[in-house]
């Protein structure tokens, strides 16, 4: 397991870890949330077991990957992804991404319908609502003039159940590691691209077979909002998971790992 680079169409480098061999017949890519990085994804990787074939990326402006000036769009995100998976000689995989990297997923999904084998929603939206520009642009301003620090008490009662922190602290620790570590314009400018993303116009096309979970506990992507979803893709599934917030991968990496598994064989 080493880091990797794709290319992007505008060159932009793309980092991804490859877990197990790239000729396994079951494939995943896989894209974390906002200001995470590849190894958000390393709890579900442990519960997928042997004979997977895992590309966690770090999604542009995250982690390793290059982190050009902004607009960014979800869509260039996703079309990233198509970039790793051509560096891996796959054609299809299964796609699966947690709240942003959920968003990037569903627009993977849209856009490259021949290449999504099966689609991860977890703690996830195709929008956030009317006055989604404006709150994403505040929490990014928040940022830039006080610091990644200053978000996260925030952050950390959003991401994770109560009990969950007081019993994993070293995940919240490695979480707030990587979240302090981001780049704060590349942040920014993240947080504008959710903020004036709207992708309902595509879920009823979506064919591939879809399993979306959510946190019973999870108020920055709610209940309701995996609803939407589930209402609106054709061949999906919900469910929402007990004691769980929002990154549910981190807090629940068991049952994440059974609905990629459960696509891999779909």
């Amino acid at each position: 397991m080493s880091l990797q680079y794709s290319s992007s169409a505008d060159g932009t480098r793309i980092a991804y870890v490859l877990h197990g061999t790239p000729d396994a017949t079951r494939r995943f890519a896989l894209i974390h949330s906002l200001a995470m990085d590849h190894s958000f994804w390393d709890p579900v990787v442990k519960e997928l077991g042997p004979g997977v074939a895992v590309a966690a990326v770090d999604a542009r402006g995250h982690g390793q990957s290059d982190k050009p000036a902004g607009p960014y769009r979800v869509e260039t995100f996703a079309d990233d992804v198509t970039g790793v998976l051509d560096a891996l000689g796959w054609e299809r995989a299964v796609i699966g991404g947690a709240s942003m990297g959920g968003s990037v997923a569903l627009a993977f999904a849209i856009r490259h319908p021949g290449r999504t084998a099966g689609l991860g929603l977890f703690d996830t939206t195709a929008w956030y609502g009317p006055n989604a520009p404006s709150d994403w642009e505040g929490r990014g301003q928040k940022a830039v003039q006080e610091g990644l620090a200053s978000l996260l008490s925030f952050q950390e009662t959003r991401w994770f159940t109560d009990d969950f922190r007081r019993e994993r602290p070293e995940i919240v620790e490695g979480s707030k590691r990587v979240f302090l570590a981001n780049d704060v314009k590349a942040y920014l400018e993240t947080c504008r691209m959710l903020g004036n993303m709207d992708l309902r116009g595509g879920l009823a096309g979506i064919q591939a077979p879809t399993q979306i979970l959510v946190g019973e506990e999870d108020y920055a992507t709610p209940i309701a909002m995996a609803q939407a979803l589930a209402d609106a893709i054709p061949n999906s599934t919900m469910r929402i998971l007990s004691q769980a917030r929002h990154l549910s991968p981190l807090e629940r990496p068991r049952e994440v790992a059974e609905s990629l598994l459960a696509l891999a064989q779909s």
